[in-house]
């Protein structure tokens, strides 16, 4: 290298006759690199560490009832609303609203059977039975609105609330018979009746 012109790590090719590096100072490339550094260590800081996500425990289930006592009250509903000619849709959810079994009678109808999970997801959301809570919005005027406001709901008779004692422990619905409830009722004898 020359002992004229200042040393420099790059190869100083030039475009259209020019030295692309003339205009470039040093000062200007440690300011470059030091934001470099900067911007890097400011995204290792912020990302997620697959590492640590090993190390915690899963996030337990929510508390509801096993799959088989689920299975077995909405058996027990559709069961109970064939006998009087009724085809119905019947859910079972945990106590955090997730859908555990859904069940539907050859024949039952679309609307049925969706909102037997729109029931039983307001029962536990509101903590009482849907034909309580269709009762009380004729005179609660925002639980009415509340009930409107989110196409989730519905309160027509058909959500009852699952419990272990005084426990929730989820819901269970029923939706297009004429009979929702008590082949809800129905549902929920069963699995109350059985041995301990």
């Amino acid at each position: 290298m020359s002992n004229t012109k200042e040393r420099t790590m790059f190869n100083t090719k030039s475009v259209a006759g020019k030295n692309i590096f003339n205009d470039f100072s040093w000062s200007k490339m440690a300011a470059l690199g030091l934001l470099t550094v900067s911007v890097s260590s400011l995204a290792a800081e912020n990302a997620p560490n697959h590492n640590d996500a090993a190390k915690k425990p899963p996030v337990p289930a929510a508390h509801g009832p096993t799959l088989e006592s689920a299975v077995e009250a909405a058996t027990a509903a559709i069961e109970a609303c064939l006998d009087k000619d009724q085809k119905a849709g019947v859910s079972v959810v945990d106590s955090a609203g997730v859908l555990k079994v859904l069940l539907a009678a050859d024949g039952a109808s679309e609307r049925g059977v969706l909102s037997s999970t729109n029931k039983a997801v307001t029962a536990l959301h509101f903590k009482a039975a849907t034909s309580q809570l269709f009762k009380q919005k004729e005179t609660d005027k925002a639980l009415a609105e509340k009930i409107a406001a989110n196409s989730s709901y519905n309160a027509r008779p058909g959500g009852v609330l699952l419990k272990s004692g005084d426990e929730i422990i989820g819901a269970i619905g029923v939706g297009g018979a004429k009979i929702d409830e008590e082949c809800a009722l129905a549902g929920i004898d069963k699995i109350e009746a059985r041995p301990k």
